[in-house]
């Protein structure tokens, strides 16, 4: 019998331990947290955050891979429309482990395993406040609607969360006007270009006919002399 590639092995056998782990899963998606023992959890996170990046993609081989672990069709359509949807936005850590102390009888570690939270409307702000400023993520941008709404959806979370909304908010203010400073000044930098061009042009104008003026007059004191 082959030996799994780390940790002991849960079950009896390799199919006993893929459909106890396939059960944890299932259960997991469908109230989004359960308790077990500290070693199923840890065996159960990695299949569970596959399954959920599964989810993220969505399309119809992504809903056959997760058909083969998860046979609850009800399940899989949760774990479509609601949890892959829900961290689309994260890249990765899906699901939380806590220990919650030995349990009564076999003294065996138990723990917690739930599904963490979606990125809150204040780091939602911040996220985009870090892509306005011009970070490798996305070009710099002006603040949008959708920030401001964030914001007062971050204000009635916690006073904290409207604090963070408000900084980001104002930061993107402030890049905007930044921005707009810099346009201005490239415009009065090209006024004034024109500017000296055209007096550059007039003053030669002037030269060229004073010029012509005495080489005119100097001609007329000539003739009557050498008549």
């Amino acid at each position: 019998m082959p030996t799994p590639t780390k940790g002991h092995r849960l079950g009896a056998g390799p199919a006993h331990e893929r459909l106890m782990l396939a059960n944890l899963a299932t259960s997991l998606f469908e109230h989004d947290r359960i308790t077990t023992t500290e070693a199923k959890a840890k065996r159960l996170r990695p299949l569970a955050e596959r399954l959920i990046t599964f989810a993220k993609r969505g399309d119809l081989h992504a809903r056959r891979q997760v058909m083969t672990v998860v046979r609850d069709k009800d399940v899989v359509h949760k774990l479509f429309a609601e949890i892959g949807p829900k961290f689309a936005e994260r890249p990765g850590g899906y699901t939380r482990i806590v220990k919650i102390g030995p349990r009564k009888g076999d003294n065996a570690p138990m723990a917690v395993i739930e599904l963490v939270e979606a990125l809150t409307a204040a780091q939602s702000v911040v996220k985009e406040g870090q892509r306005a400023r011009g970070t490798k993520s996305a070009p710099r941008k002006a603040a949008t609607k959708r920030t401001a709404e964030i914001a007062e959806d971050a204000k009635a979370e916690s006073p904290t969360a409207a604090s963070v909304a408000e900084a980001a908010a104002e930061s993107q203010v402030v890049i905007a006007a930044d921005d707009v400073e810099a346009d201005e000044a490239e415009a009065d930098v090209d006024e004034t270009a024109e500017a000296d061009v055209d007096e550059t042009a007039e003053a030669d104008v002037d030269e060229t006919v004073e010029a012509d003026v005495d080489d005119a007059d100097e001609v007329g004191e000539t003739k009557p002399e050498d008549a």
